[in-house]
This record gives C-alpha cells, sequence and structure tokens, in this order.
C-alpha cells in the first residue's frame, strides 16, 4: 500500500467540474465587460457633438504638445504627496492617542484634538489651502517660509490628519477591552501597553482605510492650483487658456489615473489579505 496520498476519481471530477465552471465565469464576464464598453464608445462616437468634443478633449497634436509642461508640473503634486504623507501619518496617529488619553491630567489635550478634527474635518480642503496659502504668507511670520508650496503642504497634512487621526482612533477602539486589561494585570503601564499592544494590531487593522485616504491625498494634491503654483493642473489650465482647448485636462486626469489605480489595487489586496487571515484565525 503507497503512503502518497492522491486524489479520488470523485474529487478529480470535481475539480475538474469547479475548473470550467470558474473558466465559464470568467469568460461570461470579460466578454460583458467589453460588451459594455465597446456598446459606450459606439454610442459616445456617433453622438451629434463627438467631433466637437474630440476636437476639443482627445486632441492628439494638443496632448503632445502639452506634455512635457504638465509632466513638469506633475512632479510639483508628487512632491506634496511624498513630503506630506508621512507628516499626516505621524500627526493623525498623536491626534488619535490624545484622543484616546484617559488620564485626568491630559484633558486638555484630549479637549484639544477633538476640537481639531470637528473643526478642521467641517471645512473643506480647498478652503483650507486658499486659507493658508493667502493667509499666513500675508502675516509675515518670522522664521517661517512665505512660499505658495509649504503652506499648501501644510494645509493639505492639517485637512488630512484629522481623517487620517479618526481612522487611527477607530482602530485603537477595535482593539478588545480584554487585552489591555491583559497587559495591566502583566504590570505595563498606560503607555506601554498603547506602544506594545495595542498600538501595533490598530495600525494593523486601519491599513486599507489609510491607503484610501492617501489615494485621496494624491488626487487633492491638485488642489494647490488654486494658488497659482503651477502643478499639473495649473499647467494644463494655462496650455487651454492660451490655445482654446482642454485635451491637457485629459492629460492631466492620465497622469493621476496612473498614480492612483496601482495604490488602489494594492489597498484591495491589503483589505482581502488581511480578511483571509482574520478567517483563518491568524488576526
Amino acid at each position: 500500500m503507497s503512503d502518497t496520498w492522491s486524489p479520488s476519481p470523485r474529487e478529480l471530477d470535481r475539480r475538474a467540474v469547479r475548473r470550467r465552471l470558474r473558466t465559464r465565469s470568467v469568460l461570461t464576464a470579460t466578454g460583458l465587460t467589453v460588451v459594455v464598453f465597446v456598446a459606450l464608445g459606439v454610442v459616445a462616437a456617433r453622438s451629434p457633438g463627438w467631433p466637437s468634443v474630440h476636437e476639443l478633449f482627445f486632441n492628439g497634436y494638443h496632448a503632445r504638445e502639452s506634455f512635457d509642461e504638465i509632466l513638469h508640473g506633475f512632479w510639483i503634486n508628487v512632491q506634496l504627496f511624498l513630503i506630506c504623507e508621512p507628516v499626516i501619518l505621524a500627526a493623525g496617529l498623536l491626534i488619535a492617542l490624545a484622543r484616546s488619553a484617559r488620564s485626568p491630567w491630559l484633558a486638555p489635550l484630549r479637549v484639544v484634538a477633538v476640537l481639531y478634527t470637528d473643526v478642521v474635518r467641517g471645512i473643506p480642503t480647498l478652503l483650507l489651502v486658499v486659507l493658508f496659502g493667502f493667509g499666513f504668507p500675508a502675516l509675515q511670520l518670522q522664521g517661517l517660509p512665505n512660499s505658495l508650496f509649504f503652506w499648501a503642504a501644510v494645509a493639505l497634512i492639517v485637512s488630512y490628519s484629522a481623517y487620517v487621526a479618526e481612522v487611527f482612533r477607530s482602530g485603537i477602539d477595535s482593539i478588545h477591552p480584554s487585552q489591555v486589561n491583559s497587559a495591566s494585570a502583566l504590570g505595563l503601564t498606560r503607555g506601554q501597553t498603547m506602544r506594545h499592544v495595542v498600538v501595533p494590531q490598530a495600525t494593523r487593522r486601519v491599513v486599507p482605510p489609510l491607503l484610501n485616504d492617501f489615494v485621496s491625498l494624491q488626487k487633492d494634491t491638485a488642489l494647490v492650483s488654486s494658488l497659482g503654483l503651477f502643478d499639473a493642473l495649473y499647467s494644463a489650465r494655462d496650455y487651454g487658456n492660451y490655445n482654446f482647448n482642454y485635451t491637457p485636462l485629459f492629460v492631466v486626469a492620465c497622469f493621476f489615473i496612473v498614480c492612483t489605480v496601482p495604490l488602489a489595487r494594492l489597498c484591495d489586496w491589503l483589505q482581502r489579505r488581511w480578511l483571509e487571515r482574520e478567517r483563518a484565525g491568524a488576526l
């Protein structure tokens, strides 16, 4: 008798049936998706105004002519994102920890954190960018730069740190109180419990929503165009105003899509991976 296990003929039949059903499902979904997109394209191409829309928004000549200028402006958007992201993470975590503080000595800090998140989340990000970009340089504060880039970055950090703080706080609140009590029983202080027990678990749980916020941040870097910064959007609008063509706006959209789609797929993958680990009991 052989020790090597091999599936029975019935199990092989089941696998073959599941494989055929999965292949049929994928082919059906792909076919329907292609049909829907082709139908939408045919409807758009046969609409009466399509020639003028094609000339105004999808002109290949203007796309090529504006590409270098938009690429140069897009580097400003990338710089803003790369600078703001780590600062937002740190600020959001600190605000969330301040809101989660239980010591009566830290009550003023907790009140400030609550007011900060409530007020900042109530103000549109575009309005914050305009207020910071035009307001603070006018104050001529000593020791601080007056560049629009700096204050635009500060506005984005202020706006997104409030949202990220709430994401961190939801992760902290999701940790079962028994773990905090167990840590106290082992002699850990409140600070040690947060550092070694609560925050590491909470951070793992909120990674997908954090990535969602950073996808939004990537797009909202275009708000700095309202200050006159020559980012990708401002460059496209500048080119369009001189040439009476909006194709550069479509080029800008492609730039942002190329950057945000991979991050969105990474977010989906992390969410799926976390759910699988949770269902397997690994978390």
